[in-house]
């Protein structure tokens, strides 16, 4: 295959890629109240790919450490239907399988060698498997912002309810039907706290229940101080008060914090990208009115 077969096939790869995530982020609606996400409807081409996939994971082998683990990290994401951990493991098993397939032509019409061919497909192979896995640290990792995000106003949503009378079960639920349009994510985790008090459970394990299905430290420390504040008898208002000015104040303090790292950041983009070009466009043209008298001069 030729160089810029190469490069097509390389581009067409990436460009689906690309419109594959986008879709994804595109078509993905926003969590409603009740804290475990539903499946997609069976008519749509997301649930089709999630079938796929899950037929997929069903048929490959799966350790029970690992299970727990992959588990544990989907729930951290909001994937919490039940074929998730089949969906995900058929995802990496089918995204390897074709990374490696695609590395293992592009090898073979390129070099002629199957040595060559094993070697990509096994490199394949691994980056099929290594892309579901970063993509899932990233949904962590962005739904952990969206909660961080959340908790302030739904300290201010939680601090007027029980001011207002309300006792906590009501503001938290308050709370969630508040957030629901703009923070989704914590709305949901309030609604599913509510309604396991209204099962019977105690707020104190509801509370720790909700801190265990997330990753976010501050959404831990909240639930810690609303179950320490349950137990002993403290007052909630003026508490939770005075933990919105808290993170109010961290928040502030860590975007100083990046704004002042900015500029050292800027030093290489500048240095390596943006001087160059400068040089190029002030020395160049004196650089090749140097060259055409030298020239001169020699002959």
């Amino acid at each position: 295959m030729s160089p810029i077969g190469i490069l097509l096939s390389f581009f067409l790869f990436v460009l689906a890629s690309i419109l594959v995530a986008g879709y994804h982020l595109l078509s993905r609606k926003a969590a409603e109240a009740g804290g475990v996400l539903t499946e997609p409807d069976d008519q749509s081409p997301k649930a089709l790919v999630l079938s796929t996939f899950q037929a997929l994971g069903e048929s490959m082998p799966t350790s029970k450490g690992g299970k727990v683990a992959m588990e544990q990290r989907l729930i951290y994401a909001g994937y919490r239907f039940p074929s998730a951990i089949k969906a995900y493991t058929g995802a990496k098993w089918g995204i390897g399988l074709l990374a490696g397939a695609f590395f293992a032509i592009i090898a073979a019409a390129n070099q002629n060698s199957g040595e060559m061919a094993l070697a990509a497909a096994i490199c394949g192979l691994g980056i099929g498997f290594l892309l579901p896995e970063r993509f899932l640290d990233w949904r962590i990792s962005a739904r952990n912002d969206r909660l961080r995000r959340a908790i302030s106003p739904a300290l201010d949503l939680t601090v007027m309810a029980l001011e207002a009378g309300q006792n906590l079960d009501q503001s938290l639920l308050s709370a969630s039907r508040g957030l629901r349009a703009t923070f989704p994510d914590l709305a949901a985790e309030l609604h599913q706290a509510h309604l396991e008090m209204r099962a019977a459970k105690a707020r104190g394990e509801a509370l720790t229940h909700m801190a265990g299905r997330n990753n976010e430290p501050e959404l831990r420390k909240l639930c810690l101080l609303l179950v320490e504040s349950d137990r002993f008898g403290t007052s909630l208002a003026p508490a939770l008060r005075q933990h919105s000015k808290y993170l109010r104040v961290r928040f502030r303090q860590k975007a100083q914090e990046a704004a002042r790292k900015l500029t050292v950041k800027l030093v290489f983009p500048v240095f390596f990208l943006i001087f160059p070009s400068i040089l190029v466009v002030t020395l160049g043209p004196a650089a090749l009115t140097l060259m055409k008298y030298l020239k001169q001069i020699a002959q």
